[in-house]
């Protein structure tokens, strides 16, 4: 039974161990701002929309469905 008598001080030390780091986080947590940029973000999108692609791919698919009506 020797290794009992170390259990309760084991305990204690990591609960104030425990306490002492939550309490730092909260302490320290007061000591970050945040400051809005002096300069607009700007944002570049190069975006290239190609619809007619995909209306001629999807007019090609009708018709091959309308020419193969007996695979479908």
């Amino acid at each position: 039974m020797a290794g009992t008598s170390k259990g309760p001080g084991r305990l204690r030390l990591t609960t104030v161990m425990v306490a002492g780091s939550m309490l730092s986080c909260l302490l320290l947590g007061g000591c970050i701002t945040v400051k809005a940029p002096d300069k607009p973000i700007v944002i570049e999108l190069n975006i290239n929309i190609k619809q007619e692609v995909v209306y001629r791919l999807a007019g090609d698919a009708s018709q091959t469905i309308d020419n193969n009506k007996d695979i479908f």
